[in-house]
C-alpha cells in the first residue's frame, strides 16, 4: 500500500510506492494538493501493478497533466510528427527540399519500424546512427549524411516543440561521414572517351541534357526544368538560380551547346521548358530519381555500368537490399565541367562562378568575376560533339 509524505525542505507531496519489481521507490508529485496527490499515488501504483502498456501509459500522464493543468498533455509518436511537420514545410519549402525531406523521412521510418509508432521522446542516438549507417551501405555517404540533415531538422523542430527529453536532438549527436577520416567518395567525373560514348546512344532532349552538363555544370533538376527564358541567344548565356542553393548562376553557352539549341523548336512562349518531356518527367512524383534512372539506363547502352535489378513485380515492392553503387552519374558531368575548365587554365574562382559552387575564401574577398572572363573560360572547352 503507497502513502504520501512529506520531507523537510520541501512544499510537494512525495509517493511512496513499490514500482513493478517490487522496489520501493519515491517520487515527487509537484504538486501540494493533497487531493491530487493522491490520484497520482493511484496512478503511478496501477502502472507499476499493471504492467501498463505504453498506450495506457501516456493515457494516464494525459489525464492527470489535464487534473492539474487544465488541459491534456499532448503526445506524437515519430510518424504523427513527421507527417505534422511534412505539412508545415509543404508551405515553406521549394519541391525540391521539401522531396528531400520527405524522402529521409520516409527512409528513416521504414528503418526504425516499430518504435516509429512510439512517442517521438523514445527515439535516440542509437537509432538514428544505425539508419544513417544502413543509408550509406545503400547509396553513398554524400546520400547518407544528406538524409541525416534532414532528419536533424525534423527533430530540432521537435525539441523547440518541447516534445524531447532532456537529452535533446538525438541526430545531432550523429557525426557526418563527410567529418570522419578517411572518407572519400566513389564518384568521378567521365573520361573523354565515355563523354562520346554517352553522347553516341543519347537521343532527343538527353543528347541536349547531356550538352548542359558538361557545357554549364549546373545540376541534374536545374538542367531538366531549364525554360527558354533562361536562354539569352543573344547576350549568349544561360541564367538561373540554382534549385539547391538558391544562387543566382549566369553561364555563357559554350559553342557546341549554342550550335544544339538553335536546332530546338523554341517556339513564342517564353516559358515553356527547353525540354519539354524531361521537365515532365522531373516536375512529376519521385522527379529526381527517375531522371537519374533515365541518365543511368543511358549509361548502360553506352556499355559504361551495369543494369540495376529488376522492381519484384509480383509484390509491388522496390528493390531489395544495397543498391548497386556506381562510380558515374550525371552529377559527373558537373565535374567534367570543373576539372575541364581548370585544365584550359581558367582560375579556381572563375571556375567557382560558372559552375556555382560556394567557397567561403571568395566570399571573404568579395571576388567580382567579369563576364569576359566567363566567356573566355568558356571557350576554352573542348566539342565533343565532333
Amino acid at each position: 500500500m503507497g502513502s504520501l509524505q512529506r520531507h523537510v525542505g520541501t512544499k510537494y507531496w512525495i509517493a511512496c510506492f513499490r514500482d513493478g519489481t517490487g522496489k520501493r521507490v519515491q517520487r515527487s508529485t509537484k504538486t501540494v494538493v493533497r487531493k491530487t496527490a493522491i490520484k497520482m499515488l493511484a496512478s503511478w501504483e496501477d502502472l507499476s501493478a499493471k504492467r501498463a502498456t505504453e498506450g495506457q501509459a501516456r493515457r494516464v500522464v494525459s489525464d492527470l497533466h489535464e487534473a492539474i493543468h487544465g488541459k491534456p498533455l499532448q503526445f506524437h509518436t515519430l510518424a504523427s510528427y513527421s507527417d505534422k511537420w511534412l505539412a508545415i514545410k509543404k508551405k515553406d519549402c521549394k519541391p525540391a527540399s521539401l522531396a528531400a525531406y520527405a524522402g529521409a523521412v520516409k527512409s528513416f521510418l521504414a528503418h526504425v519500424g516499430e518504435a516509429g509508432t512510439q512517442s517521438i521522446a523514445y527515439i535516440t542516438k542509437e537509432h538514428v546512427n544505425a539508419w544513417h549507417d544502413a543509408s550509406r551501405d545503400k547509396a553513398t555517404w554524400r546520400t547518407a549524411d544528406s538524409k541525416l540533415k534532414c532528419i536533424r531538422v525534423l527533430f530540432s523542430d521537435a525539441w523547440r516543440d518541447g516534445l524531447l527529453a532532456e537529452g535533446g536532438n538525438p541526430a545531432a549527436k550523429v557525426e557526418v561521414f563527410g567529418k570522419r577520416k578517411n572518407t572519400a567518395s566513389s564518384r568521378r567525373g567521365l573520361t573523354d572517351v565515355e563523354i562520346k560514348a554517352v553522347y553516341a546512344v543519347a537521343n532527343g532532349s538527353w543528347r541536349g541534357m547531356l550538352l548542359l552538363g558538361l557545357y554549364t555544370g549546373q545540376r541534374l533538376m536545374d538542367c531538366a526544368t531549364l525554360r527558354w527564358s533562361n536562354v539569352d541567344l543573344i547576350k549568349n548565356e544561360i541564367t538561373l538560380v540554382s534549385a539547391k542553393t538558391e544562387r543566382a548562376i549566369s553561364v555563357p553557352i559554350a559553342a557546341p551547346l549554342r550550335t544544339y539549341l538553335e536546332t530546338l523548336p523554341a517556339g513564342d512562349n517564353p516559358t515553356a521548358p527547353i525540354h519539354p518531356d524531361v521537365y515532365a518527367l522531373g516536375t512529376g512524383p519521385g522527379g529526381v530519381a527517375r531522371l537519374s534512372t533515365q541518365f543511368h539506363e543511358i549509361l548502360v547502352s553506352a556499355g559504361l555500368v551495369t543494369p540495376r535489378p529488376p522492381k519484384d513485380v509480383s509484390t509491388g515492392k522496390g528493390r531489395d537490399g544495397a543498391r548497386t553503387k556506381t562510380e558515374i552519374s550525371f552529377h559527373s558531368l558537373r565535374r567534367n565541367a570543373t576539372s575541364a575548365l581548370k585544365s584550359a587554365g581558367v582560375s579556381a574562382e572563375v571556375a567557382m562562378d560558372i559552375i556555382g559552387h560556394d567557397s567561403e575564401e571568395v566570399s571573404k574577398i568579395y571576388t567580382k568575376i567579369s563576364d569576359e572572363a566567363k566567356v573566355s573560360a568558356i571557350g576554352k572547352l573542348k566539342d565533343f560533339t565532333l
